[in-house]
This record gives structure tokens, C-alpha cells and sequence, in this order.
């Protein structure tokens, strides 16, 4: 994937992540049926919010991070046929912790 796209500001760039197809009994789910997924990887973001004072805060977020969103959070839009949602970082309601071995163990 290569979009040339850096955002401004305190806005992130995101990918949405697929759902499955089909349910865990293998039944196929029309995608008129499908709510958008609220988890996404941030792709690109911008240099940080600018404070009254002029200065930088830089982004906790970082490219490669999965997060989960609102529903209704950020714009979609489409680039070089792609669809990606731009939103401020504020708009973000968590980073989600990459999964351990154990973790799947437990499951």
C-alpha cells in the first residue's frame, strides 16, 4: 500500500479492518446486513495539535497502531480507489494492545 498522504495537524489517516464474511456456523453475511467496523490501522498521521502559544504537541498515536473509534467518528474518503477515514486523534476512543501468545492461549 502506498498512498502519498500525510494528514495536518492533529488528524490520523486509518484503514478500516474487514469483518469476517461469514459467521462461526458458516453462514454468509450480505454485506447490506454488514455495520462498518469501528476498529481500524492508523496508516499515516499528522506533525501534532498546535497549542495557543505556537508550540507542538506531538501525537500519541503512530503509524501501524490499531485503535477503535466511534461510530460516527472521522470523514471517509477515497484515494487512488482505496477507502481510508480521516479523523483528530481526539476522536479515538483506544489503542488496541497487540495480542500475546498466552492471550490466544486462554481463548
Amino acid at each position: 500500500m502506498a498512498v502519498n498522504f500525510v494528514p495536518l495537524h492533529d488528524r490520523i489517516l486509518v484503514r478500516r479492518v474487514q469483518e469476517e464474511e461469514t459467521t462461526q456456523s458458516g453462514l454468509i453475511i450480505p454485506d447490506s446486513a454488514k455495520e462498518k467496523p469501528q476498529e481500524g490501522e492508523v496508516l499515516s498521521v499528522g506533525r501534532g495539535k498546535i497549542t495557543e502559544d505556537g508550540k507542538v504537541l506531538p501525537l500519541d498515536l503512530k503509524p501501524g497502531n490499531r485503535i477503535l473509534f466511534g461510530k460516527y467518528s472521522g470523514t471517509d474518503i477515497v484515494l487512488e480507489g482505496e477507502e481510508y477515514l480521516i479523523m483528530r486523534e481526539d476522536e479515538v476512543l483506544g489503542i488496541l494492545a497487540k495480542s500475546t501468545k498466552r492471550a490466544k492461549e486462554a481463548a
